[in-house]
């Protein structure tokens, strides 16, 4: 058995998750774009321009993705996110100013939590929203 995270954009995001991918793999080391299917010509949900469905990896692990133009209630929530542990001050400094640049959102600013205030993760910890509206928390 396995899982994989899978990330649907649709609404505002429809149209950017190609965009989307290789902004992410621009940023992690070991990512790769491992395949994409796009929409045919006239196939319910999109237009050979948009991504049916495509796999990742960030890092080594693997991430699917897909948008359609269906008029859906729902898209990404910030309730769920991805959890990055990095591993050096220059490291998480550098991913949370991409992430949350360029129409990004910071929820939790990018702090030091050793001591008082400490969220229990780690000694440095922040929470933004990409331009894409995927939620990331990052940790040291």
């Amino acid at each position: 058995m396995k899982t994989t995270t899978f990330l649907t954009f649709v609404g505002d995001q429809c149209g950017k998750a190609e965009e989307a991918i290789n902004f992410y793999i621009s940023l992690f080391p070991d990512s790769d774009i491992k395949r994409v299917t796009k929409y045919a010509e006239g196939e319910a949900g999109g237009t050979p321009k948009l991504i049916k469905h495509a796999v990742f990896t960030l890092n080594s692990v693997e991430y699917m993705i897909s948008e359609n133009n269906y008029n859906h209630a729902w898209s990404i929530t910030p309730g769920v996110s991805l959890f990055v542990s990095c591993s050096s001050e220059d490291e998480i400094q550098a991913l949370f100013e991409a992430l949350s640049s360029n129409g990004g959102q910071v929820m939790i600013p990018l702090d030091n939590y050793e001591g008082s205030g400490d969220y229990g993760f780690g000694k440095k910890f922040g929470w933004c929203e990409d331009k894409y509206g995927v939620s990331w928390q990052v940790n040291l």
